[in-house]
């Protein structure tokens, strides 16, 4: 009996505006020790489009380039389902660069240990800037909230994220798409998980991920994130457990000791021991001083903006008790 024909993986790319980031995404793509994969890039009403770019490696990679006009990421991404081929789609954000064997891993990973979702860890690139090594830094240490995010040390249920995700087309034939919304991959994520499938990480299907290039913008992603979380608790009530609290602690607690330590100068000892942690972790980790200190900084910028995002969405929508309709609002957004 033959040989069942190996998987085609669909790499589907939604994008707004980043044709420079593209041109770094397809240059990995183009080098793929594994060839069995076609690339969806879903251009997303963009004013500044990435068709040169496609067009420049399009010998070297099986590109499907749509333009459409804007009406987010999520729905980008199904639109890119819509048009694809492949057994199994792949999901990455525009400022990614994949390694040489990602495909060839991802491969390796799905026959010895067959799933029917996955998703991956991410790193900074040697390339990447010193701001963007130490914001990874603080996305992905375990002594930020980097245990809930794709790494090998995890303080819940494994949930992939977008930036390096998949699942096979039956995934998706009973669960759909994308719904379009604040952390849509938890939510996409959550539904998989309900409807039976098994979800994997695979440790070694990593990617580097570029992230934001300035604190203040990384301050207000995570943000957001922060107050999604309490969106994702009013879909699925019972979904937030007690890690999703601990920026919301950071905040309350670090507030209380620096407002106690002018009464008890003893009292900021706790976070200062807390800071240290992180610098020397950084430094270890990064394998750099400067680095490893401008990590710290990162470190408060995730902790404080995802807590106070938090914080305010909790008192918001929960507390205020504004948002009771939230399934109506996704459903807005998805023009029904």
């Amino acid at each position: 009996m033959a040989e069942p024909a190996p998987l085609l993986f669909s790499i589907i790319i939604p994008v707004y505006n980043r044709p420079d980031e593209i041109a770094d995404l397809l240059a990995s793509l183009a080098v793929q020790t594994d060839k069995g994969f076609e690339t969806v890039i879903v251009e997303d009403g963009s004013t500044v489009k990435c068709d040169r770019q496609c067009e420049e490696y399009s010998d070297w990679v099986k590109i499907k380039y749509f333009y459409k006009s804007n009406e987010g990421r999520s729905i980008a991404r199904n639109y890119g389902i819509d048009r694809a081929d492949g057994d199994f789609f792949i999901f990455v954000d525009s400022d990614c660069i994949l390694p040489p064997d990602y495909i060839a891993s991802l491969r390796r990973s799905l026959v010895s240990s067959p799933t029917d979702c996955f998703g991956g860890p991410d790193a900074a690139h040697e390339s990447f800037s010193d701001t963007q090594k130490a914001i990874n830094y603080a996305m992905t240490s375990f002594l930020t909230t980097g245990g809930i995010r794709g790494g090998k040390v995890s303080m819940e249920k494994f949930t992939p994220r977008t930036f390096n995700m998949g699942f096979s087309r039956k995934v998706c034939d009973k669960v759909g798409g994308f719904r379009e919304m604040f952390s849509e991959d938890i939510d996409m994520s959550t539904r998989i998980r309900l409807a039976g499938f098994k979800i994997s990480l695979y440790p070694d299907v990593a990617v580097f991920h570029k992230r934001r290039v300035d604190f203040k913008k990384f301050w207000r992603q995570v943000h957001v994130f922060g107050m999604s979380r309490i969106t994702l608790q009013l879909l699925y009530p019972g979904s937030m457990k007690a890690v999703h609290w601990l920026p919301a602690m950071f905040v309350i607690g670090a507030a209380a000791m620096i407002v106690a330590a002018f009464f008890w100068k003893w009292a900021i000892i706790p976070l200062i021991i807390y800071i240290l942690a992180l610098w020397v972790w950084g430094c270890i980790s990064t394998r750099s001083l400067k680095i490893g200190t401008m990590g710290v900084g990162a470190a408060i910028v995730q902790l404080t903006g995802y807590g106070t995002g938090f914080i305010r969405a909790y008192i918001w929508k929960i507390i205020l008790r504004h948002g009771r309709d939230i399934n109506d609002e996704i459903e807005r957004r998805r023009g029904k």
